[in-house]
């Protein structure tokens, strides 16, 4: 039976390319910052971002816990919205790491404004916590992959500063965000503070991302790596994933947005969904009519070789990515014609 995981784009592979790539990576050690190819990663990403400097990790949820922790100290608040990764996917780690009270705010899409900054940012009175940092994500993982317009984050940054906040992107998927809407990393980087970049995504590289900011910020965000055990030594073979991915997998993410678009087309004519928020990059989520369980659906799925992911009881996401093929589209779409409920 054919085998096909639409549950994230994490579930990529290396590509033989890739993996010949990293056998013949220069290693060192980089917990001495001794490793030529991290050095190499780090460079290039914070080049391409116009930012001054950069720090391979092993996650996302890594980079932006640091990220967290860099930007702000016990007593201090941050602004992020209610769905965002950093808040409903990383264990709770804003409290746990940095003792930081958070700020939610709501809106469609997983979508930060403007007025949800100066609305939210706290009275200097001594009952209050200090706003300090403002969260924002592109693409939004529960918004079903969309993706702020480059007018909207400038609009946010202004105004966060206008305040005297930071502002960090969570910006795991912000390749898809870039080729979606025709930005450039080049625009992105000046209106943030700091930034992470995931590369195990949809660029394809088995493990890492990167958090890029000001010189100041890396040397204390390095530090705090550290202590969450994110030392690495020889870590070019990893680096390496990343130079590839980031040298040849970021215009190729426009084939994954449009395999998602067809899948949207595909569940629009299946009378057992509903809901089906629009597929603007590689994320395809949809509800289950009130009549049939997600979990059903998901096991008649599985059956039939294709894993997916239930976010609640009615709540469906698929996720496109560069293992998955026009013949594997077919055969999902095929698959969801003929399913009977």
């Amino acid at each position: 039976m054919i085998m096909i995981d639409l549950r994230s784009d994490t579930v990529t592979r290396p590509s033989p390319e890739m993996k010949d790539y990293m056998m013949k990576a220069p290693l060192g050690d980089d917990v001495f910052a001794e490793d030529p190819t991290v050095i190499k990663l780090e460079k290039m990403a914070a080049e391409m971002f116009g930012m001054e400097a950069g720090l391979f990790c092993p996650s996302g949820t890594m980079t932006n816990q640091i990220a967290v922790k860099a930007h702000t100290q016990p007593l201090d608040e941050l602004i992020i919205h209610k769905l965002s990764h950093i808040y409903y996917y990383e264990v709770g780690g804003i409290a746990f790491n940095s003792g930081v009270s958070v700020k939610l705010c709501d809106g469609p899409n997983g979508f930060l404004t403007a007025e949800d900054v100066s609305k939210n940012v706290m009275p200097d009175q001594d009952w209050f916590p200090n706003t300090r940092l403002v969260c924002l994500e592109n693409t939004t993982n529960k918004g079903g992959g969309a993706c702020y317009e480059l007018a909207q984050m400038k609009e946010l940054s202004e105004r966060s500063r206008e305040h005297g906040l930071m502002v960090h992107l969570d910006g795991a998927r912000l390749f898809n965000a870039i080729v979606k809407k025709g930005y450039t990393a080049g625009q992105i980087g000046p209106m943030f503070d700091s930034i992470s970049i995931c590369l195990s995504k949809g660029l394809g590289a088995p493990v890492g991302s990167l958090l890029l900011g000001k010189q100041a910020f890396i040397k204390k965000s390095r530090k705090i790596r550290k202590v969450l055990g994110g030392g690495m030594r020889q870590a070019g073979i990893l680096a390496a994933a990343g130079i590839y991915a980031l040298e040849h997998n970021i215009e190729r993410l426009s084939e994954d947005h449009r395999r998602a678009k067809e899948l949207e087309s595909c569940l629009a004519r299946q009378s057992y969904i509903t809901n089906i928020r629009p597929a603007e990059t590689n994320l395809v989520i949809f509800e289950t009519v009130e009549s049939l369980d997600a979990g059903l659906l998901k096991q008649s799925m599985a059956e039939r070789g294709i894993e997916m992911v239930n976010m609640d009881a009615s709540l469906v996401r698929f996720a496109t990515h560069l293992d998955f093929t026009d013949d594997m589209l077919a055969h999902v779409c095929e698959t969801l014609d003929n399913l009977n409920f």
